[in-house]
């Protein structure tokens, strides 16, 4: 059985509710990066002994938050050490718009597992463009890089949507799925 963990910031809880979408798909240990950019000496244990490391972060400005931004930089002591290098690693990233520049933000994750050494896990889906469908469409904004995610400005519950939320559980699954067989 492999160990995933969700590290993550969340601004307004619209992306905590992603990442617990997608560490339910995952079994995975949810680790809150904290609005100082702070992460508890537990959670960094977690990533450590991790198999898997999934990524999340909204889109502020065209690349993640400033919370995000202190905790990778503060994981350049595991980049030195190498502690993370083989590490299977996933993304995502919520905004208020269809687009908000999030593939600038997957790129960044994406850069950041890659400098750890680590092996990107993609989407794995073909994009939901169907009118007419018997069940929520997974994957409606079309990513392949990672998971995109988009949450109205205005909004409180309900979004983001039941399909952005299926589709989180189906790549926390996918990511997982993939370190278990790397593993064995």
């Amino acid at each position: 059985m492999v160990k995933s963990v969700v590290v993550y910031f969340s601004g307004y809880g619209r992306t905590r509710l992603v990442a617990e979408a997608i560490a339910q798909g995952a079994s995975a240990h949810v680790a809150t990066v904290g609005q100082d950019g702070e992460l508890d000496e537990r959670d960094w244990t977690a990533l450590d002994e991790a198999d898997a490391i999934i990524f999340g972060a909204p889109t502020y400005m065209g690349t993640v938050p400033w919370q995000f931004k202190k905790f990778a930089d503060a994981s350049s002591k595991r980049w030195y050490a190498r502690a993370w290098e083989g590490k299977v690693f996933g993304g995502f990233t919520n905004s208020a718009s269809f687009n908000g520049d999030k593939q600038v933000t997957l790129i960044y994750l994406q850069t950041l597992a890659s400098q750890h050494g680590g092996i990107w896990v993609s989407l794995g889906l073909l994009p939901g463009n169907v009118k007419v469908t018997e069940s929520p469409d997974l994957n409606v904004l079309g990513g392949s890089v990672g998971l995109l995610v988009r949450s109205s400005a205005d909004a409180n519950i309900g979004d983001p949507s039941a399909s952005d939320l299926e589709t989180a559980r189906v790549y926390g699954a996918r990511i997982t799925g993939i370190a278990n067989r790397l593993k064995s």
